[in-house]
């Protein structure tokens, strides 16, 4: 039976709302700034809601700090059907005392299957993290997971706690996790390693570790241990602004080439140092995942020159099943030679449908920039937009 959803998104709403016991889905969406007072008004009608299996809370911008996320987790620990939760908090003032309040309801949640929360922008240290982990690690049965930490103050200890967690989630099929903006370094790294590569069932991956100091052996480990996942289809892979060398590119190349099953990638290696050797080998080795049909690849200021992308296009005019392709290689140090030869190998790939190339901030002329447009508009099978940014 289709379950009827309820859907506030007024606070006044809700709780003059008239309450059905047996709801089984509900839907919050408030961005009003209820603050702690508002967070304890709606928790009370939260309550009456005892046998809801689907609940998406969506509280995000509201000035709610600890006292206020222990309000709503009295309510929450009294949906012990619960199935699927999406709780959304972020922008708040939430810290690690909040966390525990929260970890204590979530740990009552023995048959969730998919969970989805948002933490972004909050004040969350290594002590929260390990208070969540607690209850991340009772579950099982969970299949999908979607866990934003993005800009707080998460660390090496509290990454080690996670990645216990995350270790004793053997059903996870799918995975998205955001570490961006916090204080991991290479140990952290490295229990996050080796958590997922006890995480074989995945197979949808979403990895940002954007601006975590990350350098070439952490992020050989990293791939290392993702080689180990071979029913992955799906990678979205955000290694930007790091410390990631020629070897580092190489590295992850090898790694990835591993995932046979792999049809969609999406990897950013931006603003790190990989130059012309590094671009060669990492694609060099991504023409071995035969099976992609959709490549992103963002390379971006990385000292990558002519030979580089030479070696690049030859690579790309190999791969030929890929329906889709997007390159990035902005501010880069690529004059019209490499252009050419970019744009001529690009010709080789017959199957392309859809194409977004970014020169721009290289050392191309504006007639090169042309001709190579004239190139790529030839694709005999193109029917999506091309963008070609100059």
């Amino acid at each position: 039976m289709i379950q009827q959803i309820k859907y506030y998104s007024e606070l006044k709403e809700f709780l003059n709302s008239s309450i059905q016991s047996d709801q089984a889905a509900l839907n919050i969406n408030m961005q009003s700034q209820i603050g702690d007072q508002g967070s304890k008004d709606q928790s009370s009608a939260l309550a009456n809601y005892t046998n809801l299996q689907n609940l998406t809370l969506s509280l995000r911008c509201n000035q709610i700090g600890d006292q206020g996320t222990q309000d709503i987790s009295s309510a929450l620990a009294n949906y012990t059907n619960l199935q699927n939760l999406t709780l959304d908090l972020e922008s708040n003032q939430i810290g690690d005392q909040g966390i525990q309040y929260l970890s204590s309801a979530l740990a009552n949640y023995t048959n969730l299957q998919n969970l989805t929360l948002n933490l972004r922008c909050n004040q969350i240290g290594d002590q929260g993290i390990q208070y969540l982990s607690s209850a991340l690690a009772n579950y099982t049965n969970l299949q999908n997971l979607e866990l934003n930490f993005w800009s707080n103050y998460i660390g090496d200890y509290g990454i080690q706690y996670l990645s216990s967690a995350l270790a004793n989630c053997t059903n996870l099929q799918n995975l998205e996790l955001n570490l961006w903006l916090n204080q991991i370094g290479d140990q952290g790294i490295q229990y996050l390693s080796s958590a997922l590569a006890n995480c074989t069932n995945l197979q949808n991956l979403k990895l940002n570790l954007c601006k975590t100091s990350i350098g070439a052996v952490c992020a050989l480990n990293l791939c290392s241990a993702l080689a180990n996942c071979t029913n992955i289809s799906n990678l979205v892979l955000d290694l930007g602004e790091n410390q990631i060398d020629a070897t580092g590119a190489q590295g992850i190349g090898s790694n990835l080439a591993n995932l046979t099953n792999l049809s969609y990638l999406v990897l950013t290696l931006k603003f790190n140092q990989i130059g012309d050797e590094g671009a060669l080998g990492l694609c060099t080795a991504l023409a071995n995942c035969t099976n992609l049909q959709t490549l992103a690849l963002n390379l971006a200021k990385n000292r990558i020159g002519n030979q580089g992308v030479l070696g690049l296009g030859s690579v790309l005019a190999n791969c030929t099943n890929l329906s889709i392709l997007e390159l990035n290689l902005m501010g880069n140090q690529i004059d019209d030679t490499g252009a050419s030869a970019l744009a001529s190998a690009l010709a080789n790939c017959t199957n392309l449908q859809s194409l977004a190339l970014d020169l721009a901030y290289n050392q191309m002329s504006d007639s090169q920039y042309l001709k190579v447009l004239i190139k790529c508009l030839k694709l005999k099978r193109l029917v999506d937009l091309i963008k070609i940014y100059y």
